[in-house]
């Protein structure tokens, strides 16, 4: 199953479509601030987060707290996802499905209705990524831009996908990654023509998102790690396995994106799937919200086997279950978290056989590999896991090992990724069973 990314016609990069590259960095770094001050502001009132760790806030808060805040989001997102759609029916909000199999044009009020309401009840503890909302904006902003600028149907699906990958670089302060994640994810190639405006877009919509948004690695003080004979072998041995745990990820992301609630139904269900992940998060607050907090303990070394083991169990299934209610949400940090815990869970254990490194050093091979294997983009996962932890750079070797051999398996078995799996299938086209 191959993906549907690959892109044939080369662009003319025109000055007018230059113009729309910078404008649409600009719209897309001022969307991405709005984007995360929504959030931020929600996480403050839902929990009193304002400084440290989202995690540290919901643990401060009572098991009943916990659950309120869920179940109030459940509502207001039910409620309010179903008037936006209901409002904007017909209306294009699926980025991918539009730089992959459309003309790129994009509803701007739909997406800001369903991104607005997405960072809201991730704010409230949905178990959901940030980055889909500011991806989906920014493409929407390329998707205006073009507009105004008269581009042609190739260009403006470009610049959607550079407004796309240029919302997850400002979120996230991963410029590099950013580019690489248009390029290698959305257009599905490395040229020139390409690589060129994804840089310059992400480059701009960082800077523009400096203006509120930190400019430091998303997680500090992980420490440098240094490259170890067991390090070596332990990556060798995890790269297939994390190959096939990230295909029954997809497969898991793919059964609930193709049953997901619709119409009526998804006005009550994110009530119960939200109510669900709140009495988890009685006992495992860990698991409300993206999964950033999560995987920041795993980079530091924190946690047991059993606690790191329960939680890559967990997080996948209520991830999917917030999803399945019609949820609106990203999945790239959550499969990345899961990599992380599960890295460490099996780096800690692995060091009872070979000791020499510390579990972080694991937990951050065990991230790039999943996320790596789940986007089928293994340079995009390098990269952003170096970024966003401004670390690993001692062993980029090992991560290269698990992240490429994990990446050939999930693409033997499957093909699929985290994005081309939740597309709706086309006339003759079969998608993924659910995992047995």
């Amino acid at each position: 199953m191959e993906q549907p990314n690959a892109t044939s016609d080369e662009v003319p990069l025109t000055p007018g479509f230059w113009l729309a590259v910078a404008l649409t960095g600009v719209g897309t770094g001022l969307v991405a601030i709005v984007l995360m001050f929504i959030l931020f502001s929600v996480e403050h009132l839902a929990f009193g987060f304002h400084s440290g760790s989202f995690q540290a806030a919901t643990e401060r808060a009572s098991p009943l707290h916990r659950l309120l805040s869920l179940a109030i989001a459940g509502v207001v997102g039910g409620g309010a996802w179903f008037v936006v759609r209901r409002l904007t029916r017909g209306e294009s909000s699926e980025i991918d499905d539009a730089i992959w199999s459309g003309d790129g044009r994009l509803s701007f009020r739909r997406c800001l209705g369903t991104g607005a309401i997405s960072e809201i009840v991730i704010g409230m503890g949905a178990s959901l990524g940030r980055e889909a909302a500011p991806k989906l904006l920014g493409g929407a902003t390329g998707s205006v831009v073009a507009g105004w600028t008269r581009l042609s149907t190739s260009q403006r699906r470009l610049l959607v996908a550079c407004g796309g990958g240029a919302g997850l670089a400002a979120v996230y302060n991963v410029p590099l990654g950013g580019a690489l994640f248009t390029a290698e994810i959305l257009i599905g190639s490395m040229s020139l023509p390409v690589v060129l405006p994804a840089l310059a877009c992400s480059m701009i919509a960082t800077l523009v998102g400096w203006i509120y948004l930190p400019e430091h690695a998303t997680y500090l003080q992980v420490p440098a790690f240094h490259t170890t004979s067991s390090l070596i072998v332990f990556s060798v041995l995890i790269g297939p396995l994390f190959g096939g745990l990230a295909v029954l990820y997809i497969r898991l992301i793919a059964w609930v994106g193709h049953h997901r609630a619709s119409g009526r139904v998804a006005l009550g269900a994110p009530l119960v799937a939200f109510t669900i992940l709140g009495l988890i998060g009685m006992r495992y607050p860990q698991l409300f919200g993206n999964g950033k907090d999560m995987a920041h303990a795993a980079f530091l070394g924190a946690g047991t086997v059993g606690l790191l083991l329960i939680l890559g169990a967990l997080k996948p299934l209520v991830t999917a279950l917030c999803l399945s209610s019609g949820a609106s949400g990203g999945v790239f940090t959550p499969v990345m978290s899961t990599g992380a815990v599960l890295g460490g869970a099996l780096g800690l254990a692995w060091s009872h056989v070979w000791p020499g490194s510390p579990a972080g050093a694991y937990a951050i091979i065990g991230g790039a590999a999943m996320i790596g294997a789940g986007m089928q983009a293994p340079l995009a996962a390098l990269a952003l896991m170096l970024e966003l932890t401004h670390s690993g750079f001692s062993i980029v070797v090992p991560m290269m090992f698990a992240t490429a051999t994990a990446t050939v398996v999930a693409r033997h078995l499957d093909g699929y990724s985290i994005y081309s799996a939740r597309l709706r299938a086309r006339p003759g086209e079969s998608r993924p069973e659910p995992a047995s």
